[in-house]
């Protein structure tokens, strides 16, 4: 049964190299189809990927090769909750190290421009901590990090 929600994503050209990428690097993600342009449209030609149905962990996707009229931001994002350090480690670097670039507090932007939020449930857990200073610190902690370092905000919950 396919899902009456489908997340689309505009590329300039790239949906099909996205899609393969995220199949790759995800648990539970999969390239579903690939849809070629049946004649000439403003981006593109004939024959061209116009679009392409996949999953990324879960989550059904389609990707539209629509041209460079509109680029992506941070106000969208995936979430991916990892269980581990090296999880954490494994899904942070092969997005940066694929022409990603890194940003602030477990945010990353692959090279399509897609933000992607590594996020370990420990951070989760620790910034949600029903003592208030072991949250804060937990927190403050997250501020000054890139990817997110389990073992620094375990401590600084800890205090």
């Amino acid at each position: 049964m396919s899902s009456k929600n489908t997340i689309c994503l505009w590329f300039e050209t790239g949906a099909l190299e996205a899609a393969e990428f995220y199949a790759r690097t995800f648990p539970d993600s999969s390239v579903n189809a690939v849809f070629r342009a049946p004649g000439d449209y403003p981006a593109g030609k004939q024959g061209d990927v116009l679009t392409v149905t996949f999953t990324v962990a879960g989550i059904p996707c389609l990707g539209l090769n629509g041209g460079s009229g509109i680029k992506h931001s941070e106000a969208f994002s995936f979430q991916i909750a990892t269980d581990d350090q090296a999880e954490t480690d494994r899904l942070w670097n092969a997005i940066v190290s694929n022409g990603g670039q890194e940003s602030a507090c477990g945010w990353c932007k692959d090279k399509w421009g897609l933000s992607w939020q590594i996020t370990p449930r420990v951070l989760m857990e620790a910034i949600s901590d029903p003592d208030p200073a072991a949250a804060k610190r937990a927190f403050d902690a997250m501020m000054t990090m890139s990817k997110i370092d389990i073992a620094k905000i375990e401590a600084a919950r800890r205090g």
